[in-house]
């Protein structure tokens, strides 16, 4: 009952872009959006990097427009996809991490979380849904973790999908056993497959819209490239911050993936008739990769591992070559997409991102919002979040974003954190000491952001909690050669 009436209820609002035989507008664009796993700022060629390769991404970019500025909604998996899929933050929806949101040991917990909900509620209508809707057949290629079945939330097709984080069985070597993608024989990759199912899409829905998420399990644990291409970069001199080969030859995979969609794109002459992003969902994990020159990695909210590589093409709209400074976020692809293919909002439907449009059309212009926001009250396991001595990546904390100042706020202790990313990119000094003002200026914008859309600030203490407790790092490993 539950999918007739969001049908119905999308079919009305999106009549406005049918003509009158009930067939989709010629001119509205195909979407292929790249959705890359755990991809770090400088992974790629055009953001820097000098050791891995990525030619045919690199190619994009001189064809796209780039954003430097680019965020996910969370610094992990699960809650930067519900946020994409719904166009809202985290507190909306109530993703907000991966699992257990009371990860690590519980002595040096202070707080207890909040709760966590690990599936996406049949409620929300995804931008899938509302697309499917105006006429665009959809499919989902890859990594979903949002529940059991992508197909429920509006996608037509649904391959290698589940609500798993990481590549089940064998990892990213075949055999392996997904939904519609059984691979009995060894040998296969799973992102090169993922990248011909991609492409026979494609070919299948040449004549009519289409939208193709392919949501790479790739560059997540574990870390397990193409033999071949793992040799040709043990023999690669390293740089000062990559140097890893197997996490190398991964993404010299997800770029020949990428470079198959556009050359079939090219071959079947949708080039011109379709919209690309390429983005990220989480910044590069710790134990893979360097984010330098920005502070931290993965599962934290220093710029490492919320700021991402992306790019958008949209053929006779982008400037070939361009950029863009302005600050943008995951949420800001549903509302960007519906208004690229004239799809109606979801009646009733709250979007909390903007649409990209105007900067599409001006890489110089401005967004009319005064900051955007991050909401995490979770652990996280694993050092590094909050020195000194802190046993998680991240404790409960929020952040915003407001021109180039950003201030993070420590939900156990009140603690704030405030930094000028123009002058200060490596988050390195704290200026909520020097500049009182301004950090109060900031935590009354998130506070007044927070109650809008009723964010839940954890508050009671956990009884297991040891304040004597000392926390000791583990000695770090030494290097093994990759």
């Amino acid at each position: 009952m539950r999918q007739w009436s969001i049908w119905l209820v999308l079919v009305i609002s999106s009549l406005c872009v049918l003509g009158p035989a009930g067939n989709v507008a010629a001119d509205r664009p195909n979407i292929v959006f790249f959705f890359i796993d755990d991809m770090g700022w400088t992974d790629v060629g055009f953001m820097g990097s000098k050791f891995y390769e990525s030619p045919n991404i690199d190619r994009l970019a001189g064809q796209g427009m780039v954003f430097t500025d680019a965020y996910a909604n969370a610094p992990n998996c699960a809650p930067s996809r519900a946020c994409l899929m719904t166009g809202q933050y985290t507190p909306r929806h109530g993703i907000f991490t991966v699992g257990d949101p009371a990860r690590g040991n519980a002595r040096f917990r202070k707080l207890v979380p909040t709760e966590n909900r690990t599936v996406l509620d049949d409620g929300f209508v995804t931008v899938a849904e509302a697309l499917k809707a105006s006429g665009y057949t959809t499919a989902t290629m890859g990594k979903w973790h949002l529940g059991a079945d992508p197909t429920t939330q509006g996608f037509d097709v649904n391959i290698a999908g589940r609500e798993w984080g990481s590549p089940s069985g064998g990892g990213y070597h075949s055999p392996y056993k997904y939904p519609n993608l059984v691979t009995s024989e060894r040998g296969e990759y799973l992102t090169d497959r993922l990248g011909d199912e991609a492409c026979k899409f494609i070919e299948q829905n040449k004549d009519n819209p289409f939208f193709l998420y392919l949501t790479h399990y790739a560059v997540h644990t574990p870390i397990q490239g193409k033999k071949d291409l793992i040799e040709k970069y043990k023999a690669k001199p390293p740089t000062a911050h990559h140097n890893n080969a197997a996490y190398a030859a991964m993404i010299e995979s997800v770029d020949d993936s990428v470079g198959a969609v556009l050359k079939t794109l090219d071959r079947l002459t949708l080039t011109e008739k379709t919209f690309v992003v390429f983005f990220s969902d989480n910044g590069g994990h710790m134990g893979a990769t360097s984010n330098h020159p920005l502070r931290g990695a993965k599962g934290m909210l220093y710029e490492g591992g919320i700021r991402e590589p992306m790019i958008v093409k949209w053929p006779g709209v982008t400037q070939p070559g361009s950029t863009c400074h302005e600050p943008v976020i995951g949420i800001d692809s549903y509302p960007t997409l519906l208004e690229i293919t004239g799809t109606e909002k979801p009646d009733g439907h709250v979007l909390d991102g903007l649409s990209l449009v105007p900067l599409l059309k001006d890489p110089n212009g401005k967004l009319d919002r005064e900051a955007i926001f991050w909401h995490f009250p979770c652990y996280l396991q694993g050092s590094g979040g909050r020195e000194p001595n802190k046993p998680f990546r991240t404790a409960p904390a929020g952040a915003i974003r407001m021109g180039d100042w950003k201030l993070i706020e420590y939900f156990e202790d009140g603690g704030l954190e405030l930094f000028n990313l123009r002058n200060d990119i490596g988050e390195q000094h704290n200026l909520a000491d020097d500049m009182p003002d301004k950090a109060r200026q900031l935590h009354d914008a998130m506070a007044m952001w927070r109650k809008h859309v009723d964010a839940p600030i954890p508050t009671t203490l956990n009884p297991d909690y040891d304040a004597a407790a000392q926390w000791k790092p583990k000695a770090k490993r030494k290097p093994r050669a990759r």
